[in-house]
């Protein structure tokens, strides 16, 4: 495995798409936490869909004082990346389908340090915005993405349809 320092004591390294029921249980973490007592088992259609080598995965293993890897690896966050196409330029851009860090490692830099990786990433292959959908309830979320210079550019309205 190919590990990259990402901040002091945690290490990025590229995930596969070997890795499907990890991401699963991840997007259901996400999702749990905002939504405590929904079932979040279609996720794994979600991610059976999407996942492909043209979506990239990247993990968080908190390493500590460490200098080695774990084995197995044991990650504490992940960011995972799809591609998207603006409506009004027609450019194609990434867009982040996840991000998420477990509880216990919160607020020490880490989503911060996984934008910036991801920013430089999208940067490289000559992108030119990056875009994310966030739910109007997480805070936390929305004030790391301000802080970030990321804007709203639109709105994604529901209107719940009676059964009758």
């Amino acid at each position: 495995m190919n590990f990259e320092l990402l901040i002091p004591g945690y290490y990025i390294r590229r995930g596969s798409t070997l890795e499907r029921s990890l991401l699963v249980k991840f997007m259901q973490r996400t999702y749990q936490d905002l939504f405590p007592t929904q079932d979040f088992a279609h996720l794994a259609r979600t991610v059976e869909q999407y996942l492909s080598k043209d979506t990239p995965l990247w993990w968080v293993d908190f390493l500590g004082e460490s200098t080695s890897p774990p084995t197995p690896p044991s990650p504490i966050a992940c960011l995972w990346v799809g591609n998207a196409i603006d409506q009004v330029t027609g450019n194609r851009h990434a867009h982040i389908f996840l991000l998420y860090v477990v509880p216990e490692h919160r607020r020490r830099g880490i989503g911060t340090a996984l934008m910036r990786y991801v920013e430089n990433w999208a940067m490289q292959r000559g992108d030119r915005q990056i875009g994310l959908q966030v739910f109007q309830s997480n805070q936390a979320a929305l004030n790391l993405y301000n802080q970030l210079g990321y804007q709203t550019q639109s709105l994604w309205m529901l209107k719940q349809l009676d059964r009758q």
